[in-house]
């Protein structure tokens, strides 16, 4: 099956500043910069030192694939931004990658079988962006769609045999695992993408969940 390759893969959802080539299954050049604030400065650059550490340029690339969040509003913007950009320049497919979905199917790399496991990560004070999936097989399946809850209602998805991933410190002695990697879209992208690759750059857009509230100063 033609799976696009390789897959430019570009991720910036969360704190993490990342980009990915991924050439076939195990073969691969990515490159992570964990640092707030610096997805405007470093990530066009980052996209190229990357594609020249896997020895291609952009018109080998099969397809653009884009985490889409939900995650950072600003970091969303920004990569969604360089992806239309590069991918309108080089008349490229790109693939809209759902984070949490490809935070998952990495999950589903190191947990044992039918094990459930919930991503739960902060947007506020009040609010949380969740989601609770099991895995089956290689991959996972969603048992609680993802969507906008209260804190207090978290542990009504949580029993003693879920595992709880993401930023939420409450619940997760796995905060570490919060955002996927470019890496991690790209694999996603490699498994699920091949029926959603589009042209239609002018409708891709992040998949914020929420509403953007400006805080003015009173």
């Amino acid at each position: 099956m033609n799976k696009n390759l390789p897959i430019l893969a570009v991720e910036t959802s969360g704190e993490l500043c990342s980009a990915a080539v991924l050439l076939d299954d195990n073969c691969y050049a990515e490159g992570n910069i964990n640092q707030k604030h610096v997805h405007s400065e470093k990530l066009i650059s980052l996209i190229e030192s990357t594609t020249k550490n896997a020895n291609v340029k952009l018109h080998d690339i099969g397809h653009i694939a884009i985490s889409v969040g939900p995650g950072s509003f600003t970091g969303l913007r920004i990569g969604m931004a360089a992806v239309k950009g590069m991918a309108f320049g080089a008349a490229l497919p790109v693939v809209p990658v759902p984070a949490f979905e490809a935070l998952a199917q990495k999950i589903c790399s190191f947990i044992k079988d039918e094990t459930e496991f919930i991503i739960a990560n902060n947007v506020n004070i009040s609010e949380l962006y969740f989601a609770k999936f099991v895995k089956s097989g290689y991959t996972y399946k969603v048992i609680e769609t993802l969507s906008l809850i209260k804190k207090t209602r978290l542990e009504y998805f949580i029993n003693e045999r879920t595992l709880v991933f993401g930023n939420y410190y409450q619940y997760s002695s796995l905060n570490s695992v919060a955002f996927p990697s470019a890496l991690d879209v790209a694999k996603w992208s490699f498994i699920f993408g091949q029926d959603l690759l589009n042209y239609d750059y002018d409708y891709l857009e992040p998949n914020y969940l929420k509403n953007f509230d400006i805080k003015v100063k009173r």
